[in-house]
């Protein structure tokens, strides 16, 4: 699934989504003209056909969860867009990108548009976010003394931070986090790809804590 230009996904070679709105026009001003004049086809969930973005990201605002996302960007991680777009699939809170500024949005596949993110130069600032918004801040590493997710409920209130994939967190991470967690591997390789750690780690607080009869 690709996007051509700034409301039309296709899938296949075929464009998905609802076409022009038919019959008289609704009067909410959470619909956009455009949209429902020449269709939407972004990659949003029925609730959100033809509604302005602002609009969506306002209705999203009402619902987020307590949680956040942090992943360090030392080296301009690919895995970031995923990342971004995991935590908009969950609704987190916000997603916290530690480091350089610039990061790959592809993988975030538009969600970032829906999705508040926010950058910290360094640990320490985010660390110093977390405090003045009452966050524990949850290390996600495969390091001697983590707890083990599988057993271990999360904080409702909290940072999730990864690091990078390969080198995982960043010494200075390791020693600013209140709690670490692994996730249980079984096979040869000594991690997972950070992108689908994160789902992984977003979807244990989604059990722990989400109303799953508010999901869409």
């Amino acid at each position: 699934m690709t996007e051509n230009g700034p409301t039309e996904w296709v899938f296949g070679g075929e464009p998905v989504g609802v076409g022009p709105w038919e019959g008289p026009w609704p009067t909410d001003p959470r619909y956009d003209p455009e949209l429902l004049a020449e269709g939407d086809r972004r990659n949003v969930v029925d609730r959100y056909r033809y509604w302005r973005r602002d609009a969506v990201v306002q209705d999203l605002d009402t619902r987020r969860h307590d949680f956040h996302v942090a992943i360090e960007n030392m080296q301009h991680d690919h895995n970031i867009g995923t990342v971004v777009r995991t935590a908009n699939a969950f609704l987190a809170k916000a997603v916290h990108i530690v480091g350089r500024r610039r990061w790959n949005r592809r993988g975030a596949m538009v969600t970032d548009r829906y999705q508040h993110v926010e950058h910290h130069t360094d640990v320490d600032t985010l660390v110093t976010y977390a405090t003045e918004h009452g966050l524990t801040v949850v290390g996600v590493d495969n390091t001697p003394g983590s707890e083990r997710l599988e057993t271990t409920k999360l904080p409702r209130h909290c940072v999730l931070l990864f690091g990078q994939e390969g080198p995982g967190l960043t010494e200075e991470a390791r020693a600013a986090v209140s709690m670490t967690v692994s996730i249980a591997q079984f096979g040869s390789t000594r991690s997972i790809n950070a992108g689908v750690a994160a789902g992984i780690v977003m979807h244990a607080w989604i059990r722990d804590h989400a109303d799953l009869d508010s999901a869409l």
